[in-house]
């Protein structure tokens, strides 16, 4: 067991603990909106009600909510046949167990037959810290962008998310929604910024560099951006809210005007935004340097997440490093 330097300080029983994040009540709450604004939305877990919030769902739509106990493949099954009567199903559980256990399911049940299938994969990336390996979700961008028809959307905050799900209720493709833990850093104010899926978030434009970053990193991004702009080194950030479909404009506006583009992402640098984004800038020759930072191709150490956000440079002082040295300042 590799463990986070720094957690011999931390109390072991930290291990039992998966909180009911508060976050999670804009999960609950849109959907149930949606369902009292006529929308025949039905919602489900694998025995996570707590954890995601869901709760609250089934507390006003008891009608509307399925529990499904520890059977993701099961539940992403069934959310594809509830799909074919007409109900537009959301189903959530961890992201590595969405992602990994029912990669099957949503390649040929619900990706390839077209249904439009809501995946809410939850406490992503390595949110779940004590839980180790088997729970940490670092691979899941790869694995859902690869999959031809499936939307996958990574929210920054729980304002955003809850904009995310009301402009996913007449998208036709089924979606993966990557979230964290419901505990995130707010980025943006409720109702301040319209999500359109597909269309990235531009904040300021830096000639030195480009931090385009996602979901959880989106935060701390902003905070290193205002650091190295006062330190001289003109930084824009994207928040790249969409993985797939990418928003390609964005990541040209920034390979054009910037010397570096610097990816951010709480995954393997392998596949996700850094590799997407990647792809974008070398097809189109554009010849601006990438930098992908995130966790560097391996099993993501077991701790707090702070001590592993601190441990891979993905908290707003490490991006702050790694842009630094990308720029050689």
């Amino acid at each position: 067991m590799s463990v986070a330097p720094g957690l011999q300080a931390e109390s072991w029983h930290l291990l039992t603990l998966i909180e009911r994040a508060p976050g999670f009540h804009i999960l609950a709450d849109t959907l149930a909106d949606l369902v009292d604004e006529g929308h025949p939305i039905v919602a489900g877990t694998a025995d996570l009600k707590y954890s995601n919030g869901l709760v609250a769902f089934q507390e006003r739509h008891p009608d509307r909510y399925v529990q499904f106990g520890i059977s993701e493949q099961h539940m992403v099954s069934t959310a594809a046949g509830l799909a074919t009567t007409g109900l537009q199903p959301y189903v959530a559980t961890f992201a590595s167990f969405m992602a990994y256990l029912a990669c099957e399911q949503i390649r040929t049940d619900i990706a390839y037959t077209k249904q439009p299938v809501r995946l809410i994969g939850h406490h992503a990336g390595i949110t779940l810290g004590f839980y180790g390996t088997s729970h940490h979700a670092t691979e899941d961008l790869a694995i859902t962008r690869s999959i031809p028809g499936l939307t996958v959307i990574a929210p920054a905050d729980t304002a955003q998310l809850g904009s995310a799900l009301r402009a996913a209720v007449d998208h036709p493709a089924p979606i993966y929604f990557r979230i964290g833990r419901g505990q995130d850093p707010d980025v943006y104010a409720h109702g301040t910024h319209p999500f359109t899926i597909g269309t990235a978030i531009e904040h300021g434009a830096g000639t030195d560099l480009t931090i385009i970053a996602t979901g959880s990193m989106v935060h701390p991004a902003l905070a290193a951006a205002r650091a190295l702009n006062a330190g001289g080194i003109a930084t824009g950030v994207v928040d790249m809210h969409t993985i797939k479909p990418l928003d390609t404009e964005a990541v040209a506006r920034a390979a054009q005007r910037s010397r570096i583009v610097l990816t951010v992402e709480e995954h393997n640098v392998i596949g996700g935004l850094g590799g997407a984004v990647a792809e974008v800038v070398a097809e189109h020759g554009y010849g601006t340097r990438v930098v992908r930072h995130g966790v560097k191709d391996e099993y993501a150490l077991i701790g707090p997440p702070t001590h592993l956000y601190r441990h891979y440079k993905l908290d707003a002082a490490g991006i702050e490093e790694v842009a630094r040295t990308a720029v050689g300042a």
